[in-house]
């Protein structure tokens, strides 16, 4: 039974798959001088979240790592020399704790939370107080809990990386968390969505989201040249999360000049010939999260426009494992959350 002095967590002893998933509990932590313990309130998956648990994540791992990435919560206490936060503040901790702000470079993107450091799956976590942002007021904890990886991924490519401006055209695929994320921040810059996914259902509930078209990929195998035809010649932008599996569509789908931000790796697939994109003369670029800066800056725009996450499912702490299976059946629309009890 969990006491005063105690904290629950899960931790993934070995990487054999989602079922590996065990409870655990430790003495509550300690803050160092520059370090903040936060009362954890809420967390949410990520698709790297399935990886790590079976091992094809493609990084070291150790046994009795905890997991995730993406957390929110109340400051509870803090170091002599924290000076960013109080008790009682509502914050939510960034993905890379040394990306604070400027380009990514290996030191600053070294240790992400939830592999290969330790993760937010606790009910109390010691941040430094660098590594934390504040929780958009207009949000609650699970809202907020979605937001380090997919949302800042999602601002990263579309806004500071990707530029978005009216008029522009751009791609984003299924019903994932960075998809509905880019999604919407596209939008709100007087882009032109054009959004993928494998039902009518589905499709209708992008269009509510601010998609201005949508194609079932299901239906159109060959949605790459049905996306290029109805933006008139290609997109401007893509936002690729499926990899291997769907860049040679996004290949056929983007204009000549036009960019391509590979995020994810959800669909298998055979290598990609890179002629098409020395012909196209495309920016094909990588996108891995983003720094507390730009965290800061979607957080601002979060607020003005007040815009809230879509979540799909709430689960509670006590049923975390029950999250990992719902997720990975991968028939959510939007975020998958776990709620403090």
């Amino acid at each position: 039974m969990t006491t005063r002095n105690t904290t629950r967590y899960y931790e993934l002893p070995r990487f054999t798959s989602v079922d590996a998933l065990r409870p655990a509990e430790r003495g509550v932590p300690a803050p160092g001088p520059r370090e903040v313990l936060v009362r954890m309130r809420a967390w949410s998956l990520n698709y790297r979240d399935l990886m790590i648990a079976s091992d094809t994540y493609g990084r070291a791992l150790t046994p009795g790592l905890v997991p995730l990435s993406d957390g929110a919560g109340e400051v509870a206490d803090a170091g002599a020399e924290v000076t960013r936060w109080s008790a009682g503040d509502r914050v939510v901790g960034i993905f890379m704790p040394r990306w604070i702000s400027g380009p990514a470079t290996a030191d600053r993107t070294a240790g992400a939370l939830g592999g290969p450091s330790d993760g937010v799956l606790a009910q109390y976590v010691l941040f430094d107080q660098d590594a934390l942002v504040a929780a958009p007021a207009h949000l609650d904890f699970a809202e907020a809990a979605t937001l380090p990886c997919a949302a800042v991924t999602a601002w990263h490519t579309v806004v500071t990386s990707g530029g978005v401006a009216p008029g522009q055209t751009v791609l984003t695929m299924g019903s994932g968390g960075v998809s509905l994320f880019a999604l919407r921040f596209a939008a709100l810059g007087g882009a032109h969505v054009i959004a993928t996914s494998s039902s009518d259902a589905k499709l209708a509930r992008l269009r509510a989201l601010g998609a201005a078209d949508g194609i079932d990929y299901v239906r159109t195998p060959a949605w790459g040249q049905a996306v290029y035809e109805a933006s008139g010649g290609g997109v401007d932008h893509v936002v690729e999360v499926g990899g291997a599996g769907t860049l040679p569509q996004s290949l056929t789908a983007v204009r000549t000049g036009g960019r391509i931000s590979v995020i994810g790796v959800l669909a298998d697939g055979d290598g990609v010939d890179p002629i098409s994109v020395v012909r196209k003369g495309i920016t094909l670029q990588g996108m891995y999260v983003g720094s507390r800066e730009m965290f800061e800056e979607m957080n601002r725009a979060l607020e003005r426009h007040r815009l809230h996450p879509v979540i799909d499912r709430a689960f509670p702490f006590a049923e975390a494992p029950a999250a990992y299976r719902h997720f990975a059946d991968r028939g959510h629309f939007g975020k998958v959350v776990i709620t403090d009890e």
